[in-house]
Formats: C-alpha cells, structure tokens, sequence
C-alpha cells in the first residue's frame, strides 16, 4: 500500500472513504509483489495496481463491495485459459489480494494508516504491519512501528511486541516481506501471517564525473526512484544549470565527497570520470565499503590499467571483482542516453539476479526471487518487495 502512500495520503486528508487492495502473496511468474496496491474511493477514483492490468476490473468491483459491506476480504487469483473471459493471470502466476475498507468515521485503523501514508508519502522511514492471513475478524488490523521500536495501533496485546520487533528488523534492512506468527505472539496458537512494508527514504545514485553521458545517467537514475547527486571537482562542469534534474550537484574531489557523504547498501556509485587521479583514490574507499553498485567507465584497456593501480593501492581480488569495469551491459550503445540505459540495465540486473541476457529463447525465470531493498520497489521509490 506504501507504494501509492502520496495519493492515499492526500485522500485521507481530503476525509475520503476509500478501499485498498494489496498483493500479500505471490506464486509463479506474479507481475507484482507483496506491497503492491490499487486503491478504490467512494466516488469511484482508482489508483494504484495490483496485476498490470490482468484482473484489475475484479479487484476494483471488490474494492467497491468492500466500501459498501464495511468487511475485509482475501481473495485468490490464479492462471485460467480454459475460458477467454475468465478472470485470471495470463502470465501462470498466482497472487493473493487483501481488500481493506477505510472509512473516515473508523478511529482504529484510519489514523495508523493515515500516519504510515503520511510518513511515506514524506520520506520517513516507518513499517506498517497488517495481519493479512488468519481469523476473519483480525484481517486488516494494522500496526505502525518506528525505527526506534516505538509503535500505534494494535494487531492485540498479545501480538504487538513480536510484531514490532520483526518489523523493525525488515526496516533496518528496507524490505517489506510476509511474516508467519502465532496469535499469542510466539510459535504457538493459531497461526497468522503479517505483512511487514517498509518505508525508507529513496535510495541515492552518485555521478562521479559531470561529462556528457552525466546527463542522460541524472534522468535515467530519477526515473529509476533514485536520488541522485552529481560529484565533479572542476567547477565549471559541475553546475545545477547542466543538470537540472539532479536532486543536487557537489563540487568536490571525489574521495573526499564519498569519505564525507552517507552511502550505504542500497548506493549505487558510477564513476564517469575515466582520469585516473580522480577514479583511483575513489575506487580505493568505494570498493571496500557494503555497496550495491560500484561501475567505473573506461575503455578496456583503461581497465586493465585500472585493476593495476588498485592492487597497488592494496586491493585484494574479492575488493576488485565488485567493481563493474567497463561500466555496463553490452547493448552496442553509441549515444549518452544509450549509454546511460546500459548502466542502468547493469544496476536492475546485479539488483535484481538477472542475467542480462535476451529472454527470448532463454530457460531462466523472468522474474527473479531476489530481495530489493526499499526504495526502488514495483512502481517507484516507495514500496520493496521481498
């Protein structure tokens, strides 16, 4: 539901009536993820997805009935082919959807959705917990835990404790993922399962080098979900004007802005530069630090010259085979944007588990069970799947 959190926050602002559909299971070639939401108001206004497409107009009549009835439900949907009209996935997947009323009069889950929506839709990490598997009665509770373990809202006395702490771990790690309990809190009683979404501010892609092929790499990373900052020593390069849609721009050497800046495992680093004096002392810090992303350009024999310097520097193997050098996927690129679409298709595949090969006529599956870390989820920079 995090995934479309700016919309749903602005509805609860406005005292909108509204129903939301989440995905709280998958199983095959699902087009989307735990997480995923489409979301129903009074009036009729939808926003959101939960399959792409293929069986949107029944989740959207049972949002509607949930609106009327004031009752959550669960319900399945699978691959059909038998009858042309049926409702199914196409893709042989399988997904399970949670359908939540929320009404403006409700004083228990209205207010802890509507500060998850808020915290979200604002950039602050939170997780939002709702049983999604279990008694009728107990569907939909929800729970809002902060990274401090503080939390609102109740899933029952008995539960909140253990529900806190595994959702406070999924946030620390920006993941939302589906969590088996008993209903007294531990091991025992009768089981339910909790839907763990995190929210996490969006993760950041550092430019290295404010050439040409920076530009393209700025748009390309923004629609992506990233923040993305620009790094260039040379003033007259590094400026807001030559890229504008930059969420900022640093003049500073290289080295020193990463030795000063936050990254951590959901950062992608791409080092544009290809000068050695800026790359070399860069790479040194960036290859020995929990990274997601380390790609330098550089023509193959600046590789090898590269590989060379770093071991100088005191690099092991382990530290170098991390480092993506030349930068990208061999798509014959020529032009900035070109290139700019081969490293981006390098990032979603080291994050995602893809091969970076041609799906048509392959074997391998196309959509991979490869945890993300929040931040780049199924529609944007809100919303993980796990």
């Amino acid at each position: 539901m995090l995934d479309i959190a700016a919309e749903l926050h602005r509805w609860c602002e406005e005292g909108r009536d509204f129903a939301v559909a989440t995905v709280v299971s998958v199983g095959g070639s699902a087009p989307r993820q735990p997480g995923a939401a489409l979301a129903v108001d009074g009036a009729g206004t939808a926003v959101g997805s939960v399959s792409g497409g293929c069986v949107e107009g029944a989740v959207y009549d049972l949002c509607q009935d949930a609106l009327r009835t004031g009752r959550a439900v669960r319900e399945s949907f699978g691959y059909s082919d038998e009858d042309a009209f049926a409702v199914g996935l196409t893709c042989g997947g399988t997904i399970d959807i949670l359908v939540t009323p929320v009404s403006a009069a409700d004083t228990g889950l209205r207010p802890v959705l509507a500060t998850a929506l808020s915290a979200a839709a604002h950039g602050r990490p939170a997780a939002l917990v709702r049983i999604v598997a279990g008694p009728a009665g107990l569907l939909g509770r929800a729970l809002l835990v902060r990274p401090d373990g503080s939390y609102e809202g109740s899933l029952g006395p008995a539960l909140d404790r253990t529900a806190a702490d595994e959702a406070r771990a999924l946030l620390e790690a920006g993941r939302t993922a589906t969590v088996g309990v008993g209903a007294d809190g531990g091991r025992c009683g009768e089981p339910l399962t909790l839907l763990v979404e995190s929210a996490v501010p969006p993760p950041r892609m550092i430019v290295f080098g404010a050439v040409d092929f920076a530009g393209a790499l700025v748009r390309i990373g923004k629609f992506l979900g990233y923040h993305v900052t620009v790094c260039d020593a040379r003033p007259v390069f590094a400026t807001a004007r030559r890229f504008p849609e930059a969420d900022e721009v640093v003049v500073e050497w290289p080295h020193r802005y990463l030795d000063a800046t936050e990254a951590d495992a959901r950062t992608v680093l791409c080092v544009l530069t290809h000068d050695a004096k800026f790359d070399i002392p860069l790479l040194e810090r960036a290859l020995r630090r929990p990274l997601a992303y380390v790609g330098a350009m550089g023509s193959r024999r600046t590789h090898e010259d590269r590989l060379r310097r770093l071991r100088e520097a005191g690099l092991g193997d382990l530290e170098l085979a991390r480092l993506r050098s030349p930068i990208g996927l061999d798509l014959g690129a020529r032009t900035p944007e070109e290139t700019a679409l081969s490293i981006a298709s390098e990032i979603v595949a080291t994050r995602r588990g893809g091969s970076g090969t041609p799906l048509a006529g392959a074997r391998t599956p196309i959509h991979h069970d490869v945890p993300a870390p929040l931040g780049l989820g199924p529609t944007g920079p809100i919303g993980s799947v796990a």
